[in-house]
């Protein structure tokens, strides 16, 4: 039966993402485990890219095979490798697995094998049970037939992809040789999320990066303008060449032309030898100007010349130099207003702003917050020496509805903190710590007041539509729910059914409309109204 669901799978005309899920979901289904995980070997890491039975925020997870040794000997077997339930080798998945108690469990039984694609070490799927005993023998020898097909499974998946991107070069007449060449870049500059509006962002940054049109990245701060700069580079033909980043707000005034261009000997006082500039270093590269708003208006005329001649001049020299250099900018600014007031020069704005990428703030990525909660818990559980470490369901709600004005610097703060908090009131470090919301330092309630100061006049809109429809305010909610009395988990849970079924009766009975009108992505608020029961006591009433 999974021979034959396997094989019906790999002919099927599936997107990689679901043809990898049906595997795993299958696998699991067969072998009567808990939970069933693919990972890619990237490095010196594993990159989980389908799960099944583990918690959402495990993709955004990266396993370092240093510190975790079960992983390790999978990949460096060749034949499945099976540990015993007394193993005293750490799980990774510890206090990950799902369980409808919302506890956190051990791990009791694990095997895994290493997967391998033309000659090369791929990655592992791993099966992991909480029940000793599990996996027999048998089992450990099926799994061993049935990884070919595993491997054929993601091979079709690799070809699907490559075909799709290189026919999407073609349509938009930008492939190059070498331009598609999928070059794997640092960990540390991974861009995680699986969001519908990253998945496009990231595909029309792939495109641009073949052109050497000048990018100017806008958004907020902490949204990670830097790697998507780097990212840029890294899918670009100059990949290959340095990418030289300068922060524009650090440029004292005084030093910002010689730090640009470089300098002669005795071009000012202590000027003791000649020196090249960033533009030099950056030849036949990248540079990347990091908050270029912060541009003092002098140098701003200076770059004008450069980027329109492709010629500098160190200072104190009248010999010019050529320097051939794609110009990516990124500012949190608005430079249109800033050009309107005289403090940015609108020539400049025009040459850096010849393709504007704006990127999402985190609010708008609502979907991506457990995968990133994952990335980082994961780094802080090697970085504090913790077995392991995960979000209570009262803290992923938590993280969900606070409005972060900080974006995803402000996410990995607050995990970093909490982490430490946790550690701080007496939990071990053998302990599975489970981060509970009182150690957030962030208020759901924040939310509001924050989406209300920096929402846009859309939202305004729908606020003010839902008012005058009699939609309840928060605080009359919140004065109905608290009853005498009643528990303060209830009480939330009650104002969290009503603030939804007056959404979903405002919206005509439209799940996808409640979801815009309750600022929140469609698919989590299908998962809250399902565990909170209100789906099905609307469908009841309507």
């Amino acid at each position: 039966m999974l021979e034959e669901t396997l094989v019906a799978d790999l002919v099927a005309d599936l997107p990689a993402a679901v043809r990898l899920q049906r595997l795993v979901n299958t696998m699991r289904t067969h072998f009567g485990c808990s939970a069933v995980a693919l990972l890619q070997l990237q490095q010196e890491q594993l990159k989980p890219l389908a799960v099944c039975g583990l918690a959402a925020e495990t993709l955004g997870r990266r396993f370092l095979l240093a510190n975790h040794p079960r992983l390790q000997a999978i990949l460096q077997s060749r034949q499945p490798v099976h540990f015993a339930p007394d193993s005293t080798l750490p799980d990774p998945y510890d206090g990950l697995v799902e369980v409808q108690q919302g506890q956190p469990l051990l791990v009791h039984d694990c095997m895994g094998i290493s997967l391998y694609l033309e000659g090369q070490c791929w990655g592992v799927l791993t099966l992991d049970a909480l029940q000793a005993g599990t996996f027999s023998r048998l089992t450990i020898l099926e799994l061993q037939r049935f990884s070919l097909l595993v491997e054929a499974a993601v091979r079709v998946c690799q070809l699907e992809t490559e075909l799709r991107t290189v026919r999407y070069a073609r349509a938009n007449q930008l492939l190059d040789s070498g331009a598609y060449s999928g070059a794997y870049s640092s960990p540390s500059d991974e861009i995680i999320g699986q969001s519908p509006a990253l998945l496009q962002l990231l595909a029309e940054v792939k495109v641009v990066a073949t052109s050497d049109l000048p990018v100017l990245l806008l958004g907020e701060t902490g949204v990670g303008k830097e790697l998507f700069a780097r990212y840029l580079h890294q899918q670009s033909n100059r990949s290959g060449k340095p990418l030289v980043y300068i922060n524009c707000a650090a440029l004292p005034e005084s030093l910002a032309e010689s730090e640009l261009f470089g300098h002669v000997k005795g071009a000012f006082s202590g000027a003791q030898q000649e020196r090249s500039g960033r533009f030099e270093a950056a030849d036949g590269g990248t540079l990347f100007l990091d908050e270029v708003g912060e541009l003092p208006l002098l140098v701003q005329a200076k770059m004008l010349r450069v980027l329109q001649n492709g010629e500098i001049q160190r200072l104190g020299s009248d010999k010019s130099r050529s320097v051939n250099v794609r110009i990516v900018a990124a500012t949190n600014r608005d430079l249109a207003q800033q050009v309107a007031l005289g403090a940015f020069r609108a020539d400049l704005y025009h040459r850096l702003s010849v393709y504007p990428v704006p990127i999402p703030p985190l609010r708008q990525r609502s979907s991506d917050i457990a995968m990133l909660a994952g990335h980082f818990l994961e780094q802080n559980r090697s970085r504090l020496g913790l077995r392991a470490i995960r979000l209570s369901e009262q803290a992923q709600w938590h993280l969900l509805q606070y409005h972060w004005p900080g974006n995803i610097r402000e996410l990995e703060h607050v995990l970093s903190r909490a982490a430490i908090k946790a550690l701080s009131e007496g939990h071990q470090q053998q302990d599975i710590l489970t981060i509970e919301p009182r150690w957030l330092d962030i208020s759901p309630s924040f939310s509001s007041s924050s989406s209300s100061s920096s929402s846009s006049s859309a939202t305004a809109a729908t606020t003010a539509s839902l008012t005058a429809a009699g939609l309840a305010t928060s605080e009359q909610q919140y004065q109905a729910a608290a009853m005498p009395g009643l528990p303060l988990k209830q009480a939330l849970l009650q104002f969290q059914r009503q603030h939804i079924e007056a959404a979903f009766k405002q919206s005509g009975g439209s799940w996808s409309q409640a979801a815009r009108l309750l600022d929140i992505d469609s698919s989590n608020l299908h998962k809250l109204a399902q565990k909170l029961g209100v789906k099905a006591l609307l469908k009841g009433s309507l």
